[in-house]
C-alpha cells in the first residue's frame, strides 16, 4: 500500500511548518489502524518541540489532538476498532510495562521514547517526503497534522459518530489533561474547592470539570480575556497580579484551597498555590518547569503535597467518552475554547496561539476546510 497525502512538516527548530506532500508506504501492521483525519488541536507540546531541539528528531509530521474516521485495519485480536468507527487519537504507551497493565498508561516506561523522544526505530522508514526522504511519523504516536496517520489501536478510542468528529481531537491531550487531573487525580467531587493557575486550555477544561463535579473553583491569569472564559465557564475570576494572592484565594475557597492544579510552570505562582492551600491539600503540576523549584518555608507544612500529573492521569478509553457525555448534557463546553483553521493556515495558527489570541486552534485537512 502507498498512499500519498498533504501533512505539515517541521524542517528546523527554527523554521515554519511546510505543507507538502508526503508518502505513507506501509500497510497497517497488527493491531493499527488508519485514520483518515477530521481534525488535530495545536497543543503546546507541539510548540515545545522548538525548545527541546535535538531531542525530537527532525524533520517530523507533528500533531497530536487528532481525530478522524478508520479507513483501514490491519487486524490482530486487539483490533476491535473497524473501517468506518470514528475515533479519538491519544498518546502512545507499550502496553505492557508494570504501570501499563496498572492501568497508568501516562506513565508508560516507554512513554518519552515512544511519544517524545523518537518513536520505534523503523527500516525502511514509513514516511517520506517528496523526495524520498525519510521523516519522523510518530509524534505521540500519531503525526496528526496531516490528512492521514498511521496509529496503533491502543491510542484510539471509538466515539458516537453523531458528534462533530472534526472538534474532538483536543479530548486526546490537552482537555483530558485539565479534566483527568480534577476528575481522576483530586477525584473532586461537590464541595471541594480547586484553584487553577494558567486559563489555558489545560486549565480552562480543568474549570469545566470542576464545575461539572460540582467543585467550586477559582481561575488565576494575566489575560483579561481568558479570565471572562474562566468566569463563564463556573470559575471566579482573580488576575494574577493581584496583590496577597494566595490570602485572597484562602478568602474564596472558606480558608484554603483544597486542590490547586498549575498550568504555567511559574515557581512565584507555585509557591502562592502551596500557600493558599488548606491543611491537607494537594496540588498538581501539569507543565513542565525549566528551572528549579526552590519552595519557601512552610509551604508544604499541615500534610500538604505537591506531583506531578502527566495525561491527566486518564485511561483515553474511559475518561474520553465520559467527556463527551458531559459535553452533549451541556456540562464541558470545549467546544466554546475551539478556533479552526486550515491545515495551510498553521503557521497563522501557531501566531495566534503564542499571542493568545486563541485558547485552541484546530487544523482541518484540505476536505475539511472547504
Amino acid at each position: 500500500m502507498t498512499v500519498s497525502f498533504r501533512a505539515a512538516v517541521l524542517r528546523g527548530y527554527e523554521d515554519p511548518f511546510t505543507v507538502e506532500e508526503v508518502t505513507l508506504g506501509t500497510e497497517p501492521g497488527a493491531g493499527e489502524i488508519l485514520v483518515e483525519i477530521a481534525g488535530c488541536g495545536m497543543c503546546r507540546t507541539d510548540l515545545a518541540v522548538r525548545r527541546s531541539a535535538g531531542r525530537s528528531p527532525l524533520p517530523a509530521v507533528l500533531g497530536h489532538e487528532g481525530s478522524g474516521v478508520v479507513v483501514r485495519t490491519g487486524g490482530g485480536p486487539d483490533t476491535a476498532i473497524g473501517v468506518g468507527d470514528h475515533v479519538v487519537l491519544s498518546f502512545d504507551s507499550c502496553g505492557h510495562c508494570r504501570n501499563c497493565r496498572a492501568a497508568a498508561p501516562a506513565y508508560c516506561d516507554s512513554f518519552a521514547s515512544l511519544n517524545l523522544f523518537g518513536g520505534r526505530a523503523e527500516d525502511p522508514p514509513r514516511l517520506t517526503d517528496g523526495s524520498g526522504a525519510a521523516l519522523a511519523p510518530r509524534w505521540f504516536g500519531q503525526s496528526a497534522f496531516a490528512e492521514y496517520a498511521l496509529v496503533s489501536a491502543r491510542n484510539a478510542v471509538r466515539v458516537d459518530p453523531a458528534l462533530p468528529v472534526e472538534l474532538l481531537g483536543p479530548l486526546g491531550c490537552g482537555f483530558l489533561t485539565g479534566a483527568g487531573a480534577v476528575l481522576n487525580t483530586f477525584a473532586a467531587g461537590p464541595g471541594d474547592t480547586l484553584v487553577v493557575l494558567g486559563a489555558g486550555a489545560v486549565g480552562l477544561a480543568a474549570v469545566m470539570a470542576a464545575t461539572a463535579a460540582g467543585a467550586p473553583s477559582v481561575a488565576v491569569d494575566r489575560n483579561p480575556r481568558r479570565l471572562e472564559l474562566a468566569e463563564r465557564f463556573g470559575a471566579v475570576p482573580l488576575p494574577a497580579a493581584t496583590a496577597g494572592l494566595a490570602e485572597r484565594i484562602r478568602r474564596l475557597t472558606d480558608g484554603g484551597a483544597r486542590y490547586a492544579l498549575d498550568t504555567t510552570a511559574s515557581v512565584p505562582l507555585i509557591n502562592e498555590a502551596l500557600r493558599a492551600l488548606r491543611p491537607t491539600g494537594a496540588l498538581g503540576l501539569v507543565a513542565r518547569l525549566h528551572t528549579a523549584l526552590p519552595l519557601e518555608p512552610g509551604t508544604l507544612d499541615r500534610g500538604r503535597s505537591i506531583r506531578h500529573v502527566c495525561e491527566g492521569d486518564a485511561v483515553p478509553g474511559l475518561l474520553i467518552p465520559q467527556l463527551t457525555r458531559l459535553w452533549q448534557a451541556g456540562r464541558f463546553p470545549f467546544d466554546q475554547l475551539v478556533r479552526t483553521y486550515p491545515l495551510a493556515d498553521i503557521n497563522e495558527a501557531e501566531r495566534d496561539c503564542d499571542a493568545g489570541l486563541v485558547v485552541k486552534p484546530v487544523l482541518l485537512p484540505p476536505a475539511r476546510s472547504r
